[in-house]
């Protein structure tokens, strides 16, 4: 197939666009026609009217009233309870449409409902489904409670109470920073429910606001954020507030377990989402060095910009492989989740953050701008870092990984089978999402043995090919260098206390799945005949160079046919308004 033969974004020649494929491409198009072109100032969604409302320091209400008409709630409720949700990379295709616009909207629309609901989805009973369910199909919101800002991401020291009371519960203490706290019709609140000492002292309630006695709750006051400040921020303080037993998500004492199985969702799932942000800050930026002149030329023919430009676009493809290997995985390696989805939400955050600020050195003194044409860059460089934040956070995603390095040098790298060929299929079927087979740790890595297995794979006939085998040999080294690293681990450095130097292994660990998951994706584009641009190497030597810089490598120059071909691909994606991701989907603007 050649490029520009079939309409982009379509099914690739030789795959069928089959129920769920269907069903997915239609809802992003839906998404995307509704929310209409951001560039026209006279749409009521555009990136002018998203900014005013950024200022305001208010949800646009356009937006919202946008996302109710199209039912997005219902994108978060799993089909057997009446949704639509089937697969977690399609709601990644989807809600990366609203952050492509938005943060702001993606978050305080839906996301955050999303991630109180998956606690539900995952420990709940068929009462409380059916009841988030009713909720969330209705246009209702509901919100997530983890934090305490005295005890941060130390869960088990929270001291938020839910003491048994008779048949029921009383609720006391407060939850600072809760996105949608004030307007949600329920909360998921993360709970003690035992003054003992350790993990099963704590359990999730689902809480529904209707009902409650008024004079025994209130909603703090609003926080100001620097990013995301249309968003809801604000907190909830209890005392002495009667709940029913039915409240009570899964078993009393079961709430970390609960919350890290769910983590494993949402980890995976918001870091794909976000790449629409810098999906749109480097269309902005190619904007700008278009129509920009320096020097009696544009500042597209300038080789540091073409560059920066073409580098960008290579770290959002390797964003998103990465992205899809972990959403895909949650349904076809559950029980290996939980160091995919950590190292996903770890390193694709700070890949874009990064790669913002690099767009920002073409963009020059209009980076700072808050309004205009370029807006919207400086609105998503201020919004982007604050999904780097949370439970979720850097540091919390890393203390995921470092105690499983140990074992999985001894047990899994240089040992495990690759992956399935279907992790790294953007557009192939998957089965139901397995809430029931989630493991807090395995022991089993089959990413990484993809990266392993592609040295015996990988063909040499061309120059790209050849430059990805060479690099392809020096991340299988770094992976060795990493296994015997942590096969040295001392047990204090098997925890989230262990030294600077161990947060560092995992950063490497992070970057040679990123590495692995782009190799898949190239695999499998060049072995199904789809994709003709994944089915260039190009890509993937650009890829795979970057990744290698990133661990302080010095690999080879590249072919100049690598650059020549992703500096082809940025404009021709600019010019025929199509996403700079995996799906080259296209947009309204």
């Amino acid at each position: 197939m050649l490029i520009g033969t079939e309409p982009r974004g379509a099914v690739p020649d030789g795959q069928e666009a089959t129920g769920q494929e269907a069903r997915a491409a239609a809802r992003v198009a839906e998404l995307d026609r509704r929310l209409g072109d951001p560039t026209d100032d006279g749409n009521e969604l555009s990136y002018a009217r998203l900014l005013e409302a950024d200022e305001a320091g208010e949800l646009s209400r356009a937006g919202e009233r946008a996302l109710d008409e199209l039912g997005l709630g219902a994108d978060f409720v799993p089909r057997a309870e009446g949704g639509r949700l089937e697969r977690l990379d399609i709601l990644v295709r989807v809600m990366r449409q609203v952050f492509r616009r938005d943060v702001a909207l993606g978050l305080g629309y839906g996301v955050t409902s999303f991630m109180a609901a998956v606690n539900v989805w995952t420990s709940g009973d068929a009462a409380q489904r059916e009841r988030l369910a009713r909720i969330l199909t209705g246009g209702g919101k509901v919100a997530v409670a983890y934090h305490e800002l005295a005890h941060g991401n130390d869960f088990v020291r929270n001291e938020f109470e839910a003491r048994p009371d008779g048949g029921g519960f009383r609720l006391y203490g407060a939850k600072q920073v809760i996105n949608n706290a004030g307007r949600a019709d329920a909360w998921v609140l993360f709970s003690r429910t035992s003054p003992a000492p350790g993990s099963r002292s704590h359990s999730v309630l689902l809480v529904e606001r209707d009902g409650l006695a008024a004079d025994t709750f209130r909603i703090l006051p609003r926080y100001d954020a620097v990013g995301v400040r249309g968003c809801l921020l604000s907190g909830l303080r209890f005392d002495g507030t009667p709940v029913p037993a039915s409240a009570l998500v899964g078993e009393s004492g079961k709430g970390v377990e609960t919350a890290l199985r769910a983590f494993q969702i949402t980890r995976s799932a918001l870091p794909g989402m976000a790449v629409g942000t810098t999906d749109t800050a480097l269309r902005t930026v190619v904007r700008f060095a278009l129509g920009r002149q320096l020097y009696r030329k544009s500042v597209m023919e300038i080789p540091h910009a073409r560059d920066t430009l073409s580098g960008a676009f290579t770290d959002l493809l390797t964003c998103d492989s990465l992205s899809l290997a972990a959403t895909r995985a949650v349904h076809l390696l559950p029980e290996q989740t939980s160091v995919f989805a950590a190292a996903a939400k770890y390193l694709v955050p700070k890949v874009l953050t990064d790669t913002m600020h690099d767009l920002s050195i073409v963009l020059g003194a209009r980076f700072y701008l808050r309004d205009g044409e370029y807006g919207i860059f400086q609105k998503h460089l201020r919004d982007l870092p604050v999904l780097s934040l949370g439970h979720a956070g850097s540091a919390a995603c890393q203390a995921t990984i470092i105690p499983q390095l140990s074992r999985l040098a001894r047990r899994s790298w240089f040992a495990d089978e690759p992956a399935p060929a279907r992790l790294f299929q953007p557009r192939a079927d998957l089965p139901g999402l397995p809430y029931d087979r989630l493991t807090l740790a395995s022991g089993r890595d089959a990413l990484s043995a993809t990266l392993v297995a592609a040295v015996d794979r990988l063909p040499g006939a061309s120059p790209e090919e050849r430059a990805v085998q060479r690099l392809t040999l020096q991340l299988v080294d770094e992976l060795r260098q990493v296994q015997e690293a942590s096969r040295a681990l001392a047990p204090q450095d098997r925890t989230a206390l262990a030294a600077p130097a161990v947060f560092a292994l995992a950063d490497r660990y992070a970057v040679l799945l990123a590495a692995a998951a782009a190799i898949g994706v190239w695999q499998q584009a060049a072995r199904d005949g789809g994709d003709a641009f994944l089915a260039d190497p190009a890509w993937l030597a650009a890829a795979l160079h970057r990744l290698a810089r990133r661990l302080g490598r010095r690999p080879a120059g590249l072919p100049a046919s690598v650059d020549a071909r992703m500096h082809e691909e940025v404009l021709r994606r600019f010019r025929e308004r199509t996403s700079y991701d995996l799906y080259d989907t296209p947009l309204a603007g």
